[in-house]
Order: C-alpha cells, then structure tokens, then sequence
C-alpha cells in the first residue's frame, strides 16, 4: 500500500516568495531562485539554500538530487496553496464567513469592471453546481 503522504503546511512568508518563482519559473537551482529574488530585494544566497532544504523537509517543495546542482519544484501547483492559505484567512481572520471575506477584499482596494464580471460569473456558476 503507498505511503500516504500528509498535505504540507502553510508555507511562510520567505516560504511563500520562494514558491512564487519556482511557480513562475518552473524547477530551479538554488542559484536561479536567489536571483530571481535578488531582482526585487537584497537576499543572501544561503538563506535561500537554507530555506530551500527546511521547504523540502515540510514537503513544500520536491528536490531533485541526481545532477550537481539541485533542482527544485514547488510540490502543489499555485492553485492549490491558494485555496489552502485563502481557506487558512476565511477561518482565522472571518470566522468561516465567505461574505466578510469576498467584502474584505472588494474594499481593500479598487477592482476593474472586468474582475467583478469574473466574479459575477463564478458566483452565478458556484450557485448553480458548475463550479
């Protein structure tokens, strides 16, 4: 029987921007995500690495040991973190209320006629089972 492997956990902060660019980028070495990084602040390339191995130990992210330089890849697609880390906010910030948080998050900031028609159209298609 194959080992059942438990989902990872919420990923941190640093966590989480390491995930953006192995999103982004598809597998990388740990050289490519530090310079990724590097573009938008300053970062020391071991606290990459070292936050590279502790994501591979939460199981966050695969490493791929057979070449000189490892590769890594992010073990769930963006999709799937999303909805965990949004599903994490609902409980802790909105008590489980999708109606405090869809409002939270209209009037953090200014949304395009576009993003409401989107929204409007999943609604319509979550109400009638199609989502």
């Amino acid at each position: 029987m194959p080992e059942l492997i438990p989902d990872p956990p919420r990923p941190t902060d640093a966590e989480l921007e390491i995930l953006t660019v192995l999103w982004s980028r598809g597998p990388s070495t740990v050289r490519e995500v530090h310079e990724a990084i590097g573009f938008r602040k300053p970062t020391q390339y071991t606290t990459v690495l070292k936050l590279l191995q502790i994501m591979a130990e939460k199981g966050l992210v695969r490493r791929d040991e057979k070449q000189r330089a490892h590769i890594y890849e992010a073990s769930q697609p963006c999709e799937w973190t999303q909805r965990q880390l949004a599903g994490d906010l609902l409980q802790r910030a909105f008590s489980g209320s999708a109606k405090s948080l869809m409002l939270g998050a209209l009037s953090a900031r200014r949304v395009s006629k576009e993003e409401l028609a989107e929204l409007r159209k999943f609604l319509d298609e979550y109400e009638k089972g199609t989502r």
